[in-house]
């Protein structure tokens, strides 16, 4: 089941949201729930990255070049 959310928008984010959503012919509700995953992912990937950069660092791993080079 579906659950509704509210959110307060000033009006500059509203503009915003309103010309974006007629650029891509997107509703309202399909832009925000795409922005809203990606959030969440963004910030599950950031948390995840700090929980595992210690054991990168032990590893020499400091950098993505770092890690494509022992990778690849």
């Amino acid at each position: 089941m579906a659950t509704m959310l509210t959110v307060r928008l000033d009006a500059e984010l509203e503009r915003d949201l309103e010309l974006l959503c007629e650029k891509s012919g997107q509703s309202r509700s399909d832009f925000v729930r795409h922005a809203l995953r990606r959030q969440i992912r963004q910030a599950e990937f950031a948390a995840l990255r700090s929980e595992l950069m210690p054991y990168a660092e032990a590893q020499g791993w400091v950098t993505d070049e770092d890690v494509f080079r022992d990778v690849s």
